[in-house]
């Protein structure tokens, strides 16, 4: 998934494995603050006047958003450009025709407050910043937030938008062509192709039953899957820093504040072969794998142990797949094999390399959390998976697994090794 963690924090992805296709989850960042205002003898004003070119490119954002909502094409033609580029102009009515299909229960913008004034010339400027906000029908409890990056111009005594090609810009997936959308009652699919997206709203609502069944209820229980159609769409929907190679899909989020067990924008994003190539059994795992992470989201904390929160997705994930478990772990069944019985747990790092030994630490995090299942319980390791993942310190992981089995880090770590031979030999 692709994750930013409270306030203040960095976006992250977490990567895992499923029948030779890597699985992997992400989240958010801090939530924005509330503009100030001035209290005069009982009276609320504005701490600083708006400047007429603010007001105006207000006024036209609201009649740009509320066009959308109402899908009223001519209203929105009306806020671009007249002057424009042809081809710019007609880049503008494809891109609102992309947007037919989506039900939103919010889509308004937020002009950002302070930025540089207009530049004058022929025709004023305005490349303030903006902001998109919007919630999916079905998935979105509250609404998420994105950069837009639109700039303006005046025409005589109107503003319109004249670019959106903002070099950091959010894109969604309606910046890349029609998009096709099914509602289901556990949430929203969406892509640019009829097949794979009815294939996936198929399965969804079983798979969020699925995760329900081991984690409870104790999250939204909707979903929303976007289906990318390029490698392109892939990491504009994902986020730059993240290394797709071999990945199948990714759970991310906008903002992601713990504390407050808040979550915006949840959405797993699929690889555009995902939904085409995989078996039925691969697809299912890798939803529940993902849908495990946005369940699980509002209580992981960044830097918590991957091999919890990577093994624990993969457990969910395999669970009722049918999958024997030579067939789920490949890499560990060579390793078992060999003689090389693992000494510890896999750190961190190896979940983000790029080979076998990226495949390894995935299979090795499910098949310990998988152990911990068959000793202890399901539920029990459940409540143990509440108490890690809050966790960014060893030492403190170290005592939870100790205070919930009865055991130290060292001693289960022993007897799963010890197990493995029997299973994976």
């Amino acid at each position: 998934m692709r994750s930013v963690l409270g306030s203040g924090s960095f976006r992250g992805w977490l990567a895992a494995t499923a029948s030779g296709a890597v699985l992997a989850g992400v989240m958010a960042i801090g939530l924005p603050a509330t503009p100030g205002t001035t209290h005069v003898l009982g009276q609320v004003r504005l701490a600083n006047p708006v400047p007429s070119h603010e007001s105006a490119v207000r006024q036209l954002l609201a009649q740009r958003a509320a066009a959308i909502r109402a899908r009223d094409e001519s209203a929105f033609a009306a806020t671009v450009d007249p002057q424009a580029p042809a081809d710019f102009r007609q880049r503008q009515l494809q891109w609102f025709r992309n947007l037919a299909a989506i039900p939103f229960t919010e889509w308004s913008y937020r002009l950002e407050a302070e930025t540089e004034p207009p530049a004058t010339g022929t025709g004023e400027t305005w490349a303030p910043g903006v902001s998109l906000r919007y919630a999916l029908a079905g998935v979105d409890s509250v609404p998420t937030e994105q950069p837009v990056e639109q700039s303006f111009v005046r025409r005589g005594g109107s503003w319109y938008v004249a670019d959106d090609a903002g070099a950091h810009r959010w894109r969604g997936p309606w910046d890349f062509g029609p998009c096709h959308a099914v509602r289901t009652p556990g949430g929203l699919v969406i892509g640019h192709r009829r097949e794979p997206v009815e294939r996936v709203a198929r399965q969804l609502d079983a798979v969020i039953r699925d995760v329900t069944e081991v984690w409870g209820t104790g999250w939204s229980q909707r979903v929303g899957v976007l289906i990318a159609d390029s490698r392109e769409e892939l990491r504009a929907v994902v986020g730059p820093g993240f290394a797709l190679n071999g990945i199948a899909a990714v759970a991310v989020a906008d903002r992601v504040d713990t504390a407050a067990r808040r979550v915006e924008g949840p959405r797993v994003v699929l690889d555009p072969r995902a939904a085409d190539e995989l078996s039925d059994a691969a697809l299912k795992a890798l939803l529940r794998h993902e849908i495990t992470h946005i369940a699980a989201r509002a209580y992981t904390v960044d830097g918590s142990p991957m091999w919890m929160r990577e093994g624990f997705a993969d457990y969910v994930g395999y669970r009722s797949s049918g999958v024997p478990p030579r067939e789920v772990a490949p890499e560990l069944v060579r390793q078992v094999r060999a003689g090389g019985l693992p000494e510890q747990l896999p750190d961190d790092d190896e979940f983000h390399h790029a080979d076998r030994g990226r495949d390894l630490a995935y299979q090795q995090s499910w098949s310990f959390v998988r152990h911990l299942v068959e000793r202890f319980g399901e539920q029990h390791v459940v409540r143990l998976y509440h108490r890690i993942a809050a966790l960014s310190s060893p030492a403190e992981v170290d005592a939870a697994l100790r205070e919930e089995t009865g055991q130290t880090t060292a001693q289960l770590q022993a007897d799963w090794a010890e197990s493995l031979p029997g299973t994976f030999g």
